[in-house]
């Protein structure tokens, strides 16, 4: 029982750094055998307390993708199992296209074959909100799936289509999101829901399952990242209803990603190359150093994510020189080619183990994987190079700074950079932790200030800021703790340092 995997990695095959003497190894084994046959009495147990036939299939269904992710990690735990770092090369030309020199799509019927799948997943709990992120409000009163729907709508109509807009939810965010998706019942886009896995937070020590019971607390249970998505669309037959219905390609993006929207010479170019999985990157900038992003490893493209990077090659990893580009997580998807990978059992993605610590102080991991990651599983798969605008994530009320500034404006839901901007890249905009929640955020600008000549802007502190303020080239605000800074209305701000107190009171 010295391997669980179901077949041998294709991906990133890790080599063993320190090689195991064979007693150690024997050992570690033993001890894998011991924990993985634990932890199958654990869930079958789990299961044995689900009464009706049809709620216990589909826990069984979870459980064994789950059992079968365990079993992987902890063969790759037993042989000490580490990246080859001196295999990994900058990817070659071919596997890299720049988006510019795609050829024009002229002809809008590959739309036909289209589907659209946004990832959300994700509470909104970092921006100090309740519920999904999409339902945060990003601009001008609308939320990412207002913008999203929107997006689609026009697009159907445009070319008179009938492209279909998904929804990966997790048991986080699904309650919630099909009963704010009803909103859209008149809209001319058909929507469709479907939840990704829900597996059991692993004790680091027992190496069991944390819930005791199916129906145990909802932090016992994790969603085991997006790379469960294809799995999840297989086991929800919602992979096979798309393929009935003459669906071939599948845009996969971010929720929070504003700049994600259905590009015609992306999709033609799939087409053209006969490419079963492409994955949008773009040049990184020191913003970006943490972004997984595609490798060349023996000679085949992959993904490379920093939580995979042996510690001494961390700095190595977010180097702009050896590694130029990284993953927006945008992807076009064949579907065909997901069900053929699915029904051969060689869907192998790389486990990303996310060590967490429970409020009651229990130290668990849950294993996770990426959905960019299924690239090696692909015949002709490679990256597309495109321009920074199809990166706007919004993670954090610095970016929300952004999107709800005069930088941008909102055409059928697309965001698009104002034309009276100079500057290619986008402003570098860092916001303290008085502005960390949204709620936190909006409180302190009666409007959003003028940004179209701002370079970089730093605030920290207690700092407020009057209507109509411009803030121009680089601008830094520290109100030190127990002062406050108030900007007054119609200031205009050109490369300064603001500090001390300054408060404008009205009377």
């Amino acid at each position: 029982m010295a391997s669980f995997a179901r077949k041998a990695s294709a991906g990133i095959a890790p080599d063993r750094h320190h090689p195991h003497t064979l007693s150690t190894l024997d050992f570690q084994g033993a001890s894998s055998a011991a924990a993985a046959k634990a932890m199958k009495t654990e869930l079958s147990r789990l299961a044995a307390q689900i009464k009706s036939e049809e709620e216990r299939k589909f826990f069984q269904q979870e459980m064994d993708g789950f059992y079968m992710l365990f079993t992987r990690f902890m063969d790759e735990k037993a042989k000490g199992a580490k990246l080859d770092w001196d295999k990994i090369q900058s990817p070659s030309p071919e596997q890299i296209v720049p988006y510019s020199t795609l050829s024009e799509s002229t002809s809008s019927s590959e739309l036909s074959k289209l589907a659209v799948l946004k990832l959300n997943g994700g509470l909104g709990t970092t921006m100090g909100c309740v519920g999904p992120k999409s339902a945060i409000e990003v601009r001008d009163g609308m939320t990412f799936l207002d913008l999203s729907v929107r997006q689609i709508e026009y697009l159907n109509k445009k070319h008179d289509v009938n492209v279909p807009f998904i929804l990966m939810n997790s048991f986080n965010t699904d309650e919630e999101t099909r009963r704010i998706v009803q909103k859209y019942a008149s809209h001319n886009v058909s929507i469709t829901t479907f939840n990704q896995s829900r597996h059991p937070r692993v004790n680091k020590e027992s190496l069991l399952p944390v819930p005791r019971t199916p129906d145990s607390p909802i932090e016992q249970w994790y969603p085991p990242g997006h790379g469960d998505l294809y799995e999840a669309l297989y086991n929800s037959n919602l992979l096979d209803k798309l393929l009935a219905d003459g669906k071939e390609y599948l845009f996969v993006s971010n929720v929070d990603n504003l700049g994600a929207t259905v590009d015609l010479n992306i999709l033609h170019h799939m087409i053209e190359s006969d490419a079963e999985f492409m994955m949008e990157v773009t040049d990184k900038t020191k913003a970006d150093i943490k972004g997984g992003t595609l490798v060349d490893y023996n000679g085949h493209i992959r993904l490379l994510e920093i939580a995979q990077v042996p510690a001494e090659h961390v700095e190595d990893f977010k180097s702009i020189k050896k590694f130029k580009i990284f993953n927006t997580n945008n992807l076009w998807i064949n579907l065909r080619a997901v069900k053929r990978v699915l029904e051969e059992e060689a869907m192998d993605l790389e486990i990303i183990v996310n060590n967490k610590t429970t409020d009651s102080g229990e130290k668990v991991i849950q294993l996770e994987t990426a959905v960019g990651a299924g690239i090696k599983h692909f015949k002709n798969a490679h990256g597309v190079n495109v321009p920074r605008t199809r990166f706007l994530p919004v993670k954090s009320t610095s970016d929300l700074f952004l999107v709800t500034s005069n930088l941008y404006s909102l055409v059928h839901g697309e965001l698009a950079v104002n034309p009276k901007r100079m500057f290619n890249t986008v402003p570098l905009i860092k916001l303290g932790d008085h502005f960390k929640k949204v709620s936190h955020f909006l409180s302190r600008f009666k409007t959003i200030p003028h940004i179209l000549e701002l370079d970089h802007l730093t605030v920290t502190g207690d700092v407020t800021f009057g209507s109509h303020v411009e803030l121009r080239g680089t601008v830094i605000i520290v109100a030190n703790h127990g002062e406050r800074i108030d900007i007054p209305s119609g200031a205009i701000l050109e490369n300064k340092v603001v500090t001390g107190c300054l408060r404008i009171l009205d009377h």
